[in-house]
C-alpha cells in the first residue's frame, strides 16, 4: 500500500513539473519589451525565439545526465539553468545590466534546454513508477505543461504589475520552487514490482478520474482568467488553481478508502470487469509476443500478401504499400528509422502541424499588436495554452474508446491536424478580434494533441525501446521549423515596416513597429498553404500503418477472446 501511494505522489509531483515549466509558452508576453531593450528587428527577435526551441536539440544531454548523476540532481540542473537563463534576461529588461545580442541568444538558448531536461525527468519518472499505464501517464503529465501561460498570467495579475518583465522573474523563480516541493516524492520512490490485474483496473480508473479533474482544471483557468482583473480576485483564483493541482494527491486516497469499503462492508457491489479497464495485462502479453514473433509473422502471415500487392503496378501502390509497417513495436535504430517513407511522413505532419502551432503562439505579441489588440496579448495566451491543455488531453481519446471506437493513433494525428489550415484560413479571411481568438483556439487544440500523442505515436510505430533516441530525431523538427517559418513571419513583418509609409507603421520604445491587417497577412496564407502539407502527409501515414495497427487489434480481440 504504501508502495502504491507514493506512486501517486510520484505522478502529481510531475504533474506539477510540467504545469509551472511550459515557460517557452509566454515568450510573446515579454517579446516586445526585449525587442525595446535591444533595439533589434523583428527577424533578430525571431532567432530569440528560435534559440529558445533550438535547446531541444541538446535534449539528448540530459539522458547523458542521468547516466551519471542521480534523478534529483538532474531536476535541480534544469531548475538552476532556468533561474540563470530567465533572471539574467529579467535584469536586462529591467536596465540593471547591459548584455550584447549573443550573450541574450545564450541565455534563451539555456532555458531553452531547461524545459527538455524537465520533460525527460518527468518521462523518465512515468516510465519508471507507472510502467502499466505509461500512456496514460504521459498524456495526463504532458497535458499540464499547456496550462503554464495560464497559471503564469493569473500569477502576474495577482502580483498586479504591468510590467511584462514579471514573466520573466517568474519563469526563473517558480520552475526552482516546484523543484524543491517535488523532492521529497522524488527521493522516495518505490521499488519496482508487478502489478496484479485487479490493481491495474484500479489503476485505470483512478487515470480516469484524474482526466476529468484535469479538464475541470483547464475550464477553470480558461474561463477565471478572462474575467479576472483585479489583484485581490486574481489572488482568489490563482489560490484555487493551486488547489485544483493539489487536489489530485487525494484522489488515490479516496479510491482506496472505497474499494475497501466495498470489500468489508458490501462486497457485492465490487467492480468485477470494470468498463473502465483501459491497459489490460492480456493486451501487454499479446504486445510482447508480437514483438518477440515478428520474423515467424512476417513468414506465416505477411509474406503472401505483401508480395501480391508488391506485383501491383502505379504511382498509388508505390506510395502506399512499398515499405511500410507490418508490425507495431518494431525496434528500429536510427540508422534504419531515416531510410523509412513512414518516418518522413511522420516528420512532415509534425514538421507543418505542431511546429508550426509553435511558432504561431511564439508570435502571437507582435500578431495582436499589429492587429491593434496588445492588450489582448496575455488573454490571447491563456486562450492558446488552455485549448493546448484541452488538445493534450484528447490525446488520450485513442485509450478511452479502444473497446468502443477503434481507431488507429496515426487516424487521430490527421484529424487532429484539421483545425491548423482552417484556423489560417479564418484568419486570413478576417482580422477581427473573435477571429483571432478562434483561430488561436483552433491552432492551441491542434498543436496540443500533437505535441502529446508524437510520444506514442513514435513508441509504436518504431518501437518502445528506441523511442528515447527516435523521439529526438523526430523533434529536431521544432528548432528548425521555429527558424523558417519565424524567419518567414519575420520578413514580411520587416517588409511590411519598410513599405507602409507613415500611415501604417507605429512607434514604441523608439522601435518601429507595423500596424494593420498586412503585416501577417501573407505570412498566415503561407502558414496555411504548409499546414495543407502536413495535413496530406499525415492522411498517407495514416493509410499505411492502418494495416498494421488493424491486425493488432484483431489479434488483442482474438487473446482475449481465447482467454475468456
Amino acid at each position: 500500500m504504501a508502495g502504491q501511494s507514493r506512486k501517486w505522489m510520484i505522478l502529481v509531483a510531475t504533474i506539477w513539473i510540467q504545469a509551472f515549466t511550459g515557460t517557452n509558452f509566454d515568450f510573446s508576453a515579454y517579446s516586445s519589451s526585449l525587442k525595446s531593450v535591444l533595439g533589434i528587428s523583428q527577424v533578430q527577435l525571431n532567432y530569440l525565439a528560435t534559440a529558445s526551441d533550438l535547446g531541444k536539440v541538446f535534449g539528448w544531454s540530459s539522458g547523458l545526465a542521468l547516466l551519471y548523476f542521480p534523478l534529483w540532481s538532474v531536476l535541480f540542473f534544469a531548475a538552476f539553468m532556468g533561474f540563470i537563463g530567465y533572471g539574467l534576461q529579467w535584469l536586462l529588461i529591467q536596465n540593471l545590466i547591459s548584455l550584447p545580442y549573443c550573450l541574450v541568444f545564450l541565455l534563451c538558448l539555456l532555458s531553452g534546454c531547461s524545459i527538455c531536461w524537465f520533460n525527460t525527468v518527468c518521462f523518465v519518472l512515468c516510465n519508471q513508477n507507472l510502467p502499466t499505464n505509461r500512456a496514460l501517464a504521459l498524456s495526463l503529465t504532458i497535458s499540464f505543461n499547456g496550462v503554464s501561460p495560464a497559471i503564469y498570467n493569473l500569477a502576474a495579475k495577482a502580483i498586479s504589475s504591468p510590467e511584462c518583465s514579471l514573466y520573466l522573474i517568474l519563469n526563473s523563480l517558480l520552475p526552482l520552487i516546484t523543484s524543491f516541493a517535488a523532492l521529497v516524492p522524488i527521493l522516495r520512490q518505490p521499488p519496482p514490482q508487478t502489478l496484479p490485474q485487479d490493481v491495474v483496473r484500479r489503476d485505470s480508473f483512478i487515470f480516469l478520474i484524474l482526466n476529468i479533474l484535469a479538464v475541470f482544471t483547464g475550464l477553470y483557468l480558461l474561463l477565471l482568467n478572462s474575467v479576472t482583473t483585479v489583484a485581490s480576485t486574481a489572488k482568489i483564483i490563482f489560490g484555487g488553481a493551486l488547489f485544483f493541482l493539489v487536489l489530485p494527491l487525494c484522489i488515490p486516497g479516496i479510491v482506496y478508502a472505497r474499494d475497501w469499503a466495498l470489500k468489508n462492508i458490501h462486497a457485492s457491489f465490487r467492480l468485477q470487469g470494470s468498463g473502465f479497464n483501459l491497459v489490460d495485462v492480456d493486451d501487454l502479453e499479446l504486445h510482447k509476443e508480437l514483438l518477440i514473433g515478428r520474423e515467424e509473422y512476417y513468414k506465416n502471415t505477411m509474406n503472401g500478401t505483401m508480395k501480391s500487392e508488391e506485383e501491383k503496378e502505379g504511382c498509388y501502390e508505390k506510395v502506399i504499400v512499398q515499405n511500410r509497417l507490418l508490425v507495431l513495436g518494431e525496434e528500429l535504430p536510427a540508422r534504419v528509422l531515416v531510410s523509412r517513407l513512414d518516418f518522413w511522413l511522420y516528420y512532415a505532419a509534425y514538421f507543418c502541424g505542431g511546429t508550426i502551432g509553435l511558432v504561431y503562439s511564439n508570435n502571437l505579441g507582435q500578431i495582436s499588436q499589429s492587429l491593434g489588440f496588445a492588450s489582448k496579448t496575455t488573454e490571447l495566451l491563456t486562450l492558446y495554452s488552455s485549448c493546448s491543455f484541452f488538445g493534450r488531453l484528447l490525446s488520450a481519446a485513442p485509450d478511452f474508446l479502444r473497446a468502443k471506437l477503434y481507431f488507429a493513433r496515426t487516424g487521430w494525428l490527421a484529424i487532429a491536424l484539421l483545425p491548423t489550415p482552417i484556423a489560417f484560413l479564418l484568419l486570413t479571411a478576417s482580422s477581427s478580434e473573435r477571429a483571432l481568438e478562434a483561430g488561436t483556439a483552433l491552432i492551441g487544440l491542434s498543436s496540443g494533441f500533437i505535441f502529446a500523442a508524437a510520444v506514442s505515436i513514435t513508441s509504436e510505430l518504431f518501437g518502445p525501446n528506441s523511442m528515447g533516441v527516435n523521439h529526438n530525431i523526430l523533434i529536431t523538427n521544432i528548432p528548425i521549423g521555429s527558424l523558417a517559418y519565424g524567419l518567414l513571419a519575420a520578413k514580411v513583418y520587416d517588409g511590411n515596416v519598410k513599405s507602409s509609409g507613415l500611415a501604417n507603421m507605429g512607434i514604441v520604445d523608439g522601435v518601429s513597429i507595423c500596424m494593420g491587417r498586412q503585416c501577417y497577412l501573407q505570412t498566415f496564407l503561407w502558414w496555411g498553404v504548409i499546414s495543407l502539407f502536413g495535413l496530406l502527409s499525415s492522411g498517407l501515414l495514416f493509410v499505411r500503418t492502418k494495416p498494421a495497427y488493424d491486425r493488432f487489434e484483431e489479434n488483442r480481440i482474438l487473446t482475449t477472446d481465447s482467454v475468456y
